[in-house]
């Protein structure tokens, strides 16, 4: 008694993994064999939110299913299915958890459980199995996240269900949210989402959520065009997931890297980690992170302007995939892909599940996408118009898919040449360029140059400056110096670019030798 009380007070004390150790203990004392089961598998689930993988595996082999009240058979399924998740299959990792629902029929412990397979289900990319743990979902408020998730594509639980998790939600719930968000491209919410997470992993103890927390906040980051950020959140997750023996988690992360790899252009970087992904993923049927592998590459071979060997790439991807949401996410480069390839004839169903996609998403960064991939296929009196639509809805969002506006503006270029109108052609794909090389998106700078060249345009107009000592620093430090130098403070530098005011001041130690300056007061003397 006295050490179950140790473990209680622990969870909100010392933390889950004193918590769990505490727990061990108390069971080892107790001669009731259904206590000793309960103990056990609370001790378990404390490893797993402490991220002690290996341990909760050992502590789950310990424990008598048979003698578990419905709370504790809940918790002791989500343990067992967290280690068949990175030990076996999503796959089985769902039916652990769907046969465990089966069981106990109702009630408040059912919550964390669809809540886990739901977070789970999309990495097997088997919309029967999502359409089961689906039709498991009680039709309220609190599922409604979960419902669009797993669901049929429907426009209003799409378009809101991500943006109120419940006051009182734990951390699956909460990045099924961000999850949500990012697949209706609502990026500044799932930073928001992710950013918080991850804090509260920090603060809480709890491990075992924070590869899961860093992974999102790396995709929010790389769909924001923070490249750099992006690398450095999937870095410290893989480094956590590692340490833990979360090879699942460890394997989404790396798809995060080799994406980032692919937009930088590093090329052999992107070949190797999308290598390793696709390993794993194989072997253990993780659908949705060899999409996305196959994306980095594809990607990869689009920006170096080899189309026939991004299709092939994107084309895999789209085979991994079946359900609307997840899939959407790799339907703008198969398209862009499948018309620089002239395979126009693969081109009618995506461009119709994109579309779709947008409608029910309600958000203009898939709007700008879905029209921009119209223009892409539509008739030349047709196609200007789709074209400045998109155009119209990336400026009203600017930062939230920096890159993707950029890519709009290319081909908006491209296509604006091809009707030999080069004046409009070059204000288009200036501002492409200035954009990829703010990125630090190297393969595509060098696309969007080589187009501005055909037009007879060069980077900078007669007149404009060149950047200068600003030509030595990184995408990202430019942006932070040039704010810097207009007197915003490291906290607003940090607001606007959605970085850490530490981050801000790592930027400016950094950029100073590079433009041979001390201090802050001289930024003005080196920024026009």
């Amino acid at each position: 008694e006295e050490m179950a009380g140790v473990a209680k007070r622990a969870v909100g004390r010392q933390g889950v993994s004193s918590a769990s150790a505490a727990y061990e203990r108390a069971a080892q004392l107790t001669a009731d064999p259904a206590r000793r089961a309960r103990l056990l598998a609370a001790a378990a689930i404390n490893a797993a939110e402490a991220g002690q993988f290996q341990r909760t595996a050992a502590l789950a082999d310990r424990i008598n299913a048979l003698a578990l009240d419905p709370a504790t058979l809940a918790d002791f399924a989500r343990v067992r299915s967290i280690v068949e998740l990175d030990y076996g299959s999503p796959r089985q990792a769902t039916r652990i958890l769907l046969e465990c629902v089966d069981r106990i029929g109702s009630g408040p412990d059912l919550l964390p459980l669809l809540s886990y397979a739901v977070h789970i289900v999309p990495s097997t990319g088997d919309r029967a199995l999502m359409a089961e743990v689906w039709s498991r979902l009680p039709d309220e408020p609190r599922y409604a996240t979960m419902r669009a998730l797993t669901g049929p594509l429907d426009g209003a639980a799409a378009a809101s269900a991500h943006r109120y998790p419940a006051p009182d939600a734990g951390f699956a719930e909460r990045i099924l949210a961000g999850a949500l968000a990012q697949f209706v491209a609502d990026h500044r919410a799932a930073f928001a989402i992710a950013a918080a997470c991850v804090a509260d992993c920090r603060t809480q103890d709890v491990v075992g959520w924070l590869h899961s927390s860093l992974y999102l906040l790396g995709e929010a980051q790389l769909a924001m065009g923070l490249y750099e950020d992006a690398a450095a959140s999937a870095a410290e997750g893989l480094t956590v997931a590692e340490h833990d023996g979360r090879d699942h988690r460890a394997t989404y992360l790396r798809a995060t890297l080799a994406t980032v790899a692919a937009l930088t252009g590093a090329g052999e970087r992107c070949r190797s980690l999308a290598a390793t992904v696709l390993d794993h993923a194989d072997r253990h049927g993780v659908e949705v992170a060899a999409a996305h592998a196959h994306r980095a590459l594809g990607v990869l071979e689009l920006g170096l302007g080899q189309a026939d060997s991004a299709l092939e790439h994107l084309e895999a991807a789209r085979r991994r995939v079946d359900h609307p949401l997840p899939a959407a996410f790799f339907l703008p480069d198969f398209i862009e892909a499948a018309v620089r390839a002239r395979r126009h004839d693969r081109l009618d169903e995506p461009v119709a599940q994109l579309t779709r996609w947008a409608a029910a998403a309600g958000t203009a960064a898939s709007a700008a996408l879905a029209r921009r991939c119209q223009a892409l296929t539509a008739s030349d009196d047709e196609a200007e118009e789709h074209f400045r639509a998109a155009i119209d809805l990336h400026a009203g969002d600017a930062d939230a898919q920096p890159f993707e506006q950029a890519r709009t503006q290319l081909l908006y270029g491209e296509w604006l040449r091809r009707a030999r109108r080069r004046s409009d052609a070059r204000r288009q794909l200036r501002d492409a360029l200035e954009t990829f090389d703010r990125l630090g998106a190297a393969p595509w700078s060098h696309r969007a140059g080589t187009e501005l060249k055909a037009t007879g345009g060069s980077a900078a107009e007669p007149g404009e400056p060149d950047t200068g000592l600003l030509s030595r620093l990184s995408p990202q430090e430019r942006e932070v110096v040039r704010l810097a130098a207009t007197g915003a403070t490291n906290r607003e530098i940090a607001a606007q670019l959605f970085l850490s005011p530490r981050t801000v001041g790592h930027h400016l130690y950094r950029a100073y030798p590079k433009l041979g300056i001390t201090s802050r007061t001289e930024l003005s003397q080196v920024v026009d």
